[in-house]
């Protein structure tokens, strides 16, 4: 093979790694470590900007590689990856908040040991099914508990923008954050144990 014909194959190959998903993808990254220093800082209004924007475009990076057949190893290794760095890192921050403790039926420490765990588990046993060729695609409750966490993650955030939140904060947003919230530990529960007796089944096979 010639230099040059080498050359084209390996910029090829660049190319296909670093496409517009994977661009999206690593994006979507940078702006939730911008958000995590917003959340640090306290600035919860910026907080709020990139955590949407870098949720809100969680589809796109997969809709597009998905449709114009972009599809890379690397993309569905950083893909879920980054969904799992935004919002459990988003809740890691949010327990840290001492007010966030103090919300009647609010956010607990418990609560974002059972969503991380839950992605742990989830991602190990998706890596070894998958080694083995097994399908072990997401399923409609599990996208439904990444909708929730969302909403209750937003809801949150938009919580502590008030001065002194416990007592400032309009009823709606602590009832959309309660709501919210217990909904997507309950679909975080459900969703991991389905996914659990799943890889059980595939397993006996």
């Amino acid at each position: 093979m010639s230099r040059e014909s080498g050359c084209e194959t390996s910029c090829g190959n660049r190319r296909r790694i670093w496409n517009f998903p994977n661009q999206v993808t690593i994006s979507r990254l940078v702006l939730a470590l911008v958000m995590f220093v917003a959340m640090a800082l306290r600035d919860y209004h910026t907080s709020f900007v990139f955590f949407l924007i870098a949720a809100g475009t969680d589809w796109l990076d997969g809709f597009y590689a998905r449709r114009y057949g972009q599809v890379t190893t690397l993309g569905r290794i950083l893909d879920p990856f980054a969904d799992k760095v935004i919002v459990c890192g988003a809740f890691i921050f949010l327990v840290a908040v001492p007010v966030m403790s103090q919300v009647p039926w609010g956010l607990r420490a418990w609560m974002v040991v059972v969503i991380v765990g839950r992605e742990l588990l989830v991602t190990a046993l998706r890596s070894f099914l998958e080694e083995q060729g097994a399908d072990f695609s997401a399923k409609i409750a599990g996208k439904l508990k990444m909708v929730f966490q969302c909403i209750a993650v937003c809801a949150a955030l938009v919580y502590l923008w008030f001065d002194d939140p416990l007592v400032n904060t309009p009823t709606w947003i602590w009832l959309t954050l309660v709501l919210s919230l217990w909904i997507a530990v309950a679909l975080t529960v459900y969703s991991g144990i389905g996914y659990v007796f799943a890889a059980v089944k595939l397993l006996r096979k």
